[in-house]
């Protein structure tokens, strides 16, 4: 794949068909429970809000990859960007919040031209900063070759998504070469700090399964990755988060391509597990998209789900009122609920 599903004119590139391909194999095909039904059966239906710890903001769908199992359909093809006055919005209010985190994203939220900008007054206003960084950027372009050492002086938490410590797994995922780029920019990282024992800066990796079936347990995979890209390659990190893919985008449209799509929707509702579904991300975490829309989490702001609030964009955000909202929920939501429970963070039960 070398470019979007928007750019090549797939059906899939428009939210709402999105959400009517999932309804129809979930209720229609398959006679599956809604997911709002089984909340409601587990007394999670309205789902409530908790208090906001974490600002996760989309800088910009652009990005130096085409992966294909992104649920942004990112790549160099994309050209939806914040403005810095959108980031200033996002500024002002967070300055009226006690929120203690911002997650930036993308795309590369480093491509966009007033990324290191944002970092340095997101810092200024005394929040940590994680950055979502996909390691190729990293080494892409000497201009960029220096974001190890600006993430050290800003003490950012880097997380960055590594689907296996192989070459082939991961370039069948990200791209031919993908690997090697990424093991290269790790050492950099490394070099200036991160994930080294006492240096108190962060770096985690995410590991999305490569195929249609869910993460083994988080731990465990931990410990394979830890060995693995220790014995081969000297490179340590902090923590691994294991993610479920959710059936949006790239790796819905890959789910149908493949003759999978059947078959991973009933393994997602069959592994259903109400304690997931109480510690789900949206609960606790505002999304903000590149065009400042406010939604629960990243993949209802890929499907076009705002939130059910009149606080439904950055410029009129309001703290009271969106703690009134309930979370708006869709079949989607399953990927997020299944056996461990997924988020940003990883499992969650």
């Amino acid at each position: 794949m070398t470019k979007s599903l928007k750019a090549t004119g797939n059906q899939l590139a428009d939210s709402a068909f999105q959400l009517t391909v999932l309804r129809q194999e979930v209720v229609d095909v398959l006679h599956l429970p809604p997911f709002h039904q089984k909340m409601g059966e587990a007394g999670l239906f309205p789902l409530r809000p908790l208090a906001p710890a974490v600002l996760q903001i989309n800088v910009g769908k652009m990005c130096n990859q085409v992966c294909k199992h992104c649920h942004v359909d990112a790549g160099p093809d994309r050209k939806e960007i914040m403005t810095r006055e959108t980031m200033q919005l996002c500024l002002d209010a967070l300055a009226q919040t006690d929120i203690p985190t911002v997650d930036l994203t993308g795309g590369a939220p480093e491509m966009n031209p007033d990324f290191r900008w944002f970092v340095e007054e997101i810092s200024k206003l005394g929040r940590k900063v994680i950055v979502r960084c996909n390691l190729t950027i990293i080494v892409a372009n000497k201009k960029y070759h220096d974001l190890p050492e600006f993430f050290r002086q800003h003490g950012v938490e880097v997380v960055s998504s590594l689907p296996f410590y192989s070459a082939d797994k991961t370039d069948r995922q990200r791209g031919d070469g993908v690997f090697a780029d990424s093991i290269r920019a790790l050492q950099m990282l490394n070099a200036v700090g991160y994930g080294q024992p006492g240096s108190g800066l962060i770096l985690n990796l995410v590991y999305n399964p490569a195929g249609a079936f869910m993460p083994g347990p988080q731990a465990g995979l931990e410990l394979q990755f830890k060995r693995a890209l220790q014995k081969d390659f000297g490179i340590v990190f902090n923590s691994l988060f294991a993610i479920t893919n959710i059936p949006v985008s790239r790796f819905l449209d890959y789910l149908i391509e493949s003759g999978n799509y059947a078959g991973y929707m009933e393994k997602l509702v069959n592994a259903f597990n109400p304690a997931a579904a109480a510690g789900v991300m949206c609960r606790d975490t505002i999304s903000v998209g590149w065009d400042g829309g406010l939604y629960d989490c990243d993949f209802n702001q890929m499907l076009d789900l705002h939130v059910a609030s009149p606080s439904s964009h950055i410029r009129n955000f309001d703290a009271a009122a969106l703690a009134q909202r309930a979370v708006v929920v869709n079949q989607h939501c399953y990927g997020c609920t299944a056996g461990a429970g997924s988020s940003c963070g990883g499992t969650v039960a």
